[in-house]
């Protein structure tokens, strides 16, 4: 016994030794000095159909955030703080190689790839066919012009899938460890096609008759019939095994890189880290649930890098509405409680000597 608590105890030694010895990051003093901005214009204002603008009469300009040398990157910001009694605007200046664009489940459905929403009951990313072309043309009119446009300034471009990095998808997508070939790509794309069209994509339909208490009948009915199921139920039986594509909406380039869910956040912050990436630039879908909750989610990612939400790049879903733009606007403002937002029209590759830009 005494022979191992001295083991214990020399190896927390050496460990507190190794920690004691590691350098501590490098800090600086921010002063946190607010400016109250006169008559503001709503925020998130560039693409209402699909964003609510957010409106708060209550602004404030901050001092310059991430500041880094060289940078060549102007991200201006914003947050919510109820103890400042308003929204927080902040400027930024990044290194735009030390700098990543993720993209979080651009997912491909009923986008002519094959994988689509199963019917008559079946649910799948915006849950309906028409929610998810809706989707799509977002995808289309905002994401993919903001992505184009950043591609090769950025450090990296990554989206994130469900599930692991699958034989099809390998051949199809870079990932952290391969870089596919030109005909790798051709052979993954038409293995894809070929998967997709051997599965039978018809789901059960909704239930006729549902056996309900008679003194309580709410409980049982909504138990028997929720809202949402993408089980077997609807969802045919390896519905979700299949290889869930990027979505055509997308340019995805040879260099654009694929992460995956099942793969772990470690795995994704080793692999930018390895890039040198300190900063990310998020956009993607549902802004509710995927955006903030799995692998490439803010909730992950702003544990290690500075994290600005793009918030007319993402949707959040919108259940009993025919538009996402209120729940959008609610669930991007709910982040900005706890993450910083920007949007497309705020962030600009700088010139040599870019003037201070204005609120």
């Amino acid at each position: 016994m005494t022979h191992t608590l001295r083991i214990l105890g020399a190896a927390a030694t050496v460990a507190w030794l190794a920690g004691a010895a590691s350098p501590e990051p490098p800090t600086r003093v921010y002063r946190n000095g607010l400016v109250r901005i006169a008559d503001p214009a709503p925020l998130l204002a560039d693409h209402p159909e699909f964003v609510e603008p957010i409106v708060e009469t209550s602004r404030f300009e901050a001092p310059r955030l991430v500041d880094d040398p060289g940078a060549d990157l102007d991200v201006r910001a914003w947050r919510y703080s109820y103890n400042a009694r308003g929204i927080i605007e902040i400027p930024n200046r990044l290194r735009a190689s030390d700098t990543a664009l993720i993209v979080v489940h651009p997912w491909g459905i009923d986008d002519g790839q094959g994988w689509v929403t199963p019917e008559p009951a079946g649910v799948a990313d915006f849950c309906t066919k028409e929610k998810n072309a809706l989707a799509g043309r977002h995808t289309r009119e905002v994401v993919r012009p903001f992505v184009d446009a950043l591609r090769g300034s950025t450090g990296c471009v990554v989206y994130s899938l469900p599930g692991r990095c699958d034989p099809i998808r390998r051949k199809l997508y870079r990932s952290f460890d391969h870089r596919p070939s030109a005909e790798e790509r051709r052979e993954g794309a038409a293995e894809l096609a070929a998967t997709m069209r051997a599965f039978d994509f018809r789901g059960g339909p909704l239930p006729a008759e549902i056996v309900v208490a008679a003194d309580r009948p709410v409980r049982d009915y909504l138990r028997a019939f929720p809202g949402l199921d993408a089980g077997d139920a609807f969802d045919p039986p390896g519905f979700w095994r299949l290889p869930i594509p990027v979505t055509r909406d997308l340019d995805v380039h040879p260099d654009d890189v694929v992460a995956y869910d099942d793969e772990g956040y470690p795995a994704l912050r080793d692999f930018l880290a390895a890039r040198g990436i300190r900063h990310v630039l998020l956009a993607g879908y549902a802004a509710d649930m995927c955006f903030c909750r799995t692998t490439a989610g803010y909730e992950n990612l702003s544990r290690d890098f500075d994290v600005f939400l793009v918030g007319d790049a993402t949707l959040a879903t919108f259940p009993a509405n025919a538009t996402p733009r209120f729940a959008t606007n609610a669930a991007v403002s709910r982040a900005a409680l706890d993450q910083l937002v920007t949007q497309i029209s705020w962030i600009r590759l700088l010139a040599a000597s870019p003037e201070e830009p204005q609120p």
